[in-house]
């Protein structure tokens, strides 16, 4: 590897970074809200903040973005370790995590508020392990549906995808990435995690109240 080679992958890793820290739900609510989502809410800028205070359109479409933060490092990233054998899937986890840590610690918000990672892990491992984030995405929905509440199906979701990497990728980079990035969505849910022992997390997915007695007469 030449110092050219070498300077364009140090490019891209700051380039990835970068992209990780775009504040997509800050981005959405003030062009399309007239709320402030760092004072609303969980004053976070993640998807499930935005639904919460902005609506489930920008909710959605915060999603979306948070995942392409991942995935569109991430998949130029394994070209580049495909031309470089020596790469293996190091280089793309590197970039992973480059990402994943620009979401967390957004340059462009001065290091501070960024969101908890969960979508941009699905990004980058619908790229990585597609069959991993499949496992996780549908453990996270199973435990949404179960207990209504993003949090505790999130970190559910983080606690299967270092094991469902390894089972389906037998690689112990990209395991290893996975265990990364599942400790800090872990970190980065200290309040949620206190909050669901305690019984205080809010609910996402609200039961359909019962019509009372007056209203069914009508």
């Amino acid at each position: 590897m030449d110092l050219i080679e070498i300077l364009k992958l140090t490019g891209f890793l700051i380039l990835s970074y970068l992209i990780g820290s775009i504040p997509c739900g800050l981005i959405l609510t003030r062009l399309f809200s007239k709320g402030d989502i760092l004072q609303s809410g969980s004053n976070n800028i993640g998807a499930t903040n935005v639904a919460r205070t902005s609506g489930y359109l920008l909710g959605a479409l915060t999603l979306i973005g948070d995942m392409l933060k991942g995935a569109l490092p991430v998949w130029p990233a394994l070209s580049f370790s495909e031309n470089l054998p020596q790469l293996n899937f190091f280089y793309p986890s590197i970039i992973a995590i480059a990402a994943f840590g620009g979401h967390l610690y957004p340059a462009y918000m001065r290091f501070k508020n960024g969101g908890k990672g969960v979508a941009t892990a699905a990004g980058i491992f619908m790229i990585l392990s597609p069959m991993a984030c499949l496992v996780a995405v549908l453990v996270f929905i199973l435990l949404l549906c179960i207990f209504r509440r993003v949090s505790a199906g999130s970190l559910a979701g983080a606690a299967i995808l270092p094991p469902a990497v390894w089972v389906f990728s037998r690689t112990a980079g990209l395991t290893a990435c996975a265990l990364i990035i599942a400790v800090f969505i872990f970190y980065r849910h200290q309040d949620n995690i206190k909050r669901l022992i305690a019984g205080t997390e809010p609910v996402f997915i609200k039961k359909k109240n019962n019509y009372s007695a007056n209203n069914a007469k009508k």
